[in-house]
């Protein structure tokens, strides 16, 4: 129901601009508050790049943070990545990942770049906190932040908006009316915009998420995706529509979808009825390593990379890497 209205399909969401009105109002003034001084925000030693969104819902934001912290890395800089940690409840906080991190304690995102990537991750519903943990336990170059558009506690160097070509804004208003975190206008102060999946304008990068090798959850193996036999799909993340279209593009028939919420917690008496031993239970990596501890041999994932046009990623990434070039930083 909710995206039928956000989508700007149902006028319902003319019954709920009252609390739009005073979610804009709210937001904008935190913001003021920090921009003007009245509240207090950190300013890290190293530099703080944001990726974050307008909207709720997927929008492929950790793809790209995986991307950056792959391609910065190969530029020689040392990467950290912090979260808020969304779905998690730790003992804790700050909480820096290790290995023996469960999604239960930091989230499905924070762990699955954690498993992907290999750097130093923390969480913590204050991501100053994060930082300077990871700060304290690491050398770093540069600290990128998954999501936190809207945490001005937190100063940062370079803001980057991933934008779902798709749905883009919906209907352009502020929750719960419509799917907007700050309106449109904000995409103006911002360092570089990233169009996931679609038309890029001139100011824009276009960026497509790829897949094509299936993953076993049990033994590592890869194969095509096409390979699967028998498939049952599903997906628990904001948008699961765009997981089933990718296996359509691919190749492979689904025989039944399953739609789950996004961050949901997963059990094997929940997934165990949804495929049999000759079937394909195939899923999001975002839901594997919510399962990998109870998998089952017929389970796959389907990890995705962003692909990010050649001359543009080129430049955003030189911008970047030059935040690191300063001698010197104040914190605040």
């Amino acid at each position: 129901m909710m995206q039928r209205i956000w989508s700007g399909r149902s006028h319902l969401y003319l019954l709920l601009l009252p609390l739009s009105w005073l979610y804009g109002l709210v937001t904008w003034l935190i913001r003021v508050s920090y921009l003007r001084g009245w509240r207090t925000s950190w300013r890290s030693p190293v530099p703080i790049v944001v990726v974050g969104n307008l909207t709720v819902g997927g929008n492929g934001k950790t793809p790209v943070v995986i991307w950056l912290v792959e391609q910065l890395r190969k530029r020689g800089l040392r990467i950290g990545v912090v979260a808020r940690g969304y779905g998690g409840k730790a003992a804790s906080y700050p909480l820096i990942l290790t290995m023996q991190t469960t999604t239960e304690q930091a989230g499905d995102e924070p762990v699955l770049i954690f498993q992907r990537t290999g750097v130093p991750v923390a969480v913590s519903p204050n991501r100053s906190a994060a930082v300077q943990a990871l700060l304290r336990a690491y050398p770093l170059d540069l600290l990128i932040t998954d999501d936190g558009l809207q945490h001005y506690a937190l100063q940062r160097d370079f803001e980057l908006v991933v934008i779902d070509a798709l749905h883009r804004f919906g209907n352009g208003w502020w929750l719960p009316a419509g799917p907007m975190r700050e309106r449109a206008g904000r995409l103006a102060s911002v360092n570089a915009i990233i169009i996931n999946g679609g038309y890029a304008g001139p100011e824009e990068i276009p960026m497509q998420l790829q897949a094509s090798q299936v993953v076993n959850l049990v033994t590592g193996e890869q194969r095509p995706a096409q390979k699967l036999i028998q498939v049952i799909a599903m997906a628990g993340i904001g948008h699961p529509p765009r997981f089933f279209l990718t296996l359509k593009q691919l190749g492979v028939t689904v025989q039944k979808e399953y739609h789950f919420a996004d961050h949901q917690n997963y059990s094997l008496e929940q997934l165990l009825p949804l495929a049999n031993q000759q079937q394909s239970l195939l899923m999001t990596e975002k839901d594997a390593v919510k399962c990998r501890a109870f998998a089952k041999p017929y389970w796959w994932y389907l990890p995705v990379d962003a692909q990010l046009a050649s001359p543009q990623a080129e430049k955003l990434l030189t911008t970047i890497g030059s935040l690191c070039n300063r001698e010197t930083r104040s914190q605040h």
